[in-house]
């Protein structure tokens, strides 16, 4: 299990991976005019400051968006990405990094719509502050795993949900492939991202084994590891994304393949891109 507040974490290498991801495939929904919701189940305060003490006592961020803060060289396919990270930043230095609900906020339109669901009260209260007063959000306080069975489909039959977990519990990848089984029955052609860290080679290929006997297809793999497999935080994560946009695997790689030259630590690592399970 992962020591867990996220603000310890705020900004590392793996929110940059998830987030810089998750920018390409909101802009991807942006293409058509329909409007779209966008589902976050793990929602988080939804903006950390990073002088906290907490975010100050590993200072993962420091191998994480302070590699990229200020670079004059960051490809078109981050550009966005960056943009929403600066966009919470309204003086010149890096202070803030904003999680999932603040990055998709910045990217929806006026006709999307997004539902956040966290369960720690506390969290809860701060990410219920963060959108006091906006329409297009509705943020709940709830199990995200509950908020999946309550709020799908969406009247908009377009989206994307995002499955974040903490990993602050026991057996959560067998919880994670049970809730994606059933969510995917409700709505088989909405979009899923599910965030996790990569772990023990056992748990890997048993977590892998029950998506692809789920029956679920079109599921894109991508993988990236930037930190020695020593490492006291775990050295690399990935994400699977359930009927992804047309041609994204193919801006994925680059993408990815520059962010791990930016972030490694000493070449450690690697990116890896494919089908876990084709159509």
């Amino acid at each position: 299990m992962l020591s867990y507040r996220h603000m310890y974490h705020a900004g590392n290498y793996a929110d940059v991976f998830k987030h810089a991801l998750l920018t390409r495939l909101l802009l991807a929904l942006g293409h058509k005019d329909k409007p779209y919701c966008y589902h976050d189940t793990h929602a988080g305060i939804g903006r950390y400051d990073l002088m906290h003490p907490w975010a100050q006592k590993a200072r993962e961020y420091d191998n994480g968006i302070a590699r990229l803060w200020g670079r004059e060289d960051i490809p078109e396919a981050l550009a966005s990405y960056m943009a929403a990270v600066k966009a919470a930043n309204p003086y010149p230095n890096l202070r803030f990094y904003p999680g999932s609900p603040v990055i998709a906020r910045h990217l929806i339109r006026p006709g999307d719509r997004m539902i956040l669901t966290e369960l720690n009260k506390e969290d809860y209260a701060e990410l219920k502050l963060q959108f006091a007063g906006d329409k297009q959000v509705a943020a709940h306080l709830l199990d995200g795993y509950q908020g999946l069975k309550a709020f799908l489909p969406p009247a908009e039959r377009r989206g994307l949900v995002l499955l974040d977990s903490s990993f602050d519990r026991a057996k959560e990848f067998m919880r994670i492939a049970t809730a994606l089984k059933e969510a995917h029955a409700r709505w088989p052609t909405g979009m899923y991202a599910v965030w996790y860290p990569l772990m023990e080679p056992g748990a890997m290929l048993g977590f892998a084994r029950e998506i692809e006997s789920s029956g679920i297809r079109k599921i894109l793999k991508l993988e990236f590891s930037v930190m020695p497999d020593e490492s006291a935080f775990t050295p690399g994560c990935g994400m699977l994304v359930i009927n992804p946009p047309y041609q994204f695997k193919d801006e994925a790689k680059p993408l990815l393949d520059w962010l791990w030259r930016a972030l490694s630590v000493d070449g450690a690592g690697g990116v890896k891109v494919d089908w876990l399970v084709r159509e």
